[in-house]
């Protein structure tokens, strides 16, 4: 009799506890917040770098235009270089907002 009462409550507590431990579908779902935020501080971010490039890019437009009135060869060389590469780095930096808004969305809406 003792036997069968502690095969029932072991059955019991093996039963609850398949029933209280996390599904393989709940369990992906953990930490979903929190790649929520991160997603929307590197958006913040980038947007943010997209503004100081752009700055840094009128300025190198300016110094060029007086480089070509008043500037040597060398000089209109460095500075069309700095505008080649601040025009790539905002290039580079839309493509990696672009990346996160679309990981956002994945993410909100649980694709």
């Amino acid at each position: 009799m003792t036997r069968k009462i502690m095969i029932a409550l072991a059955a019991t507590a093996v039963i609850a506890g398949f029933e209280l431990a996390p599904s393989p579908a709940s369990a992906a779902w953990y930490g979903h917040r929190a790649d929520i935020r991160a997603d929307r501080r590197d958006i913040r971010t980038d947007r943010l770098d997209i503004r100081r490039d752009r700055a840094d890019l009128r300025r190198d437009w300016r110094d060029f235009g007086r480089d070509l009135r008043y500037g040597s060869r060398a000089d209109i060389r460095r500075d069309f270089a700095d505008i080649r590469r601040d025009q790539r780095d905002l290039r580079y930096d839309r493509r990696d907002v672009r990346r996160d808004r679309r990981d956002l969305f994945l993410d909100r809406y649980g694709y």
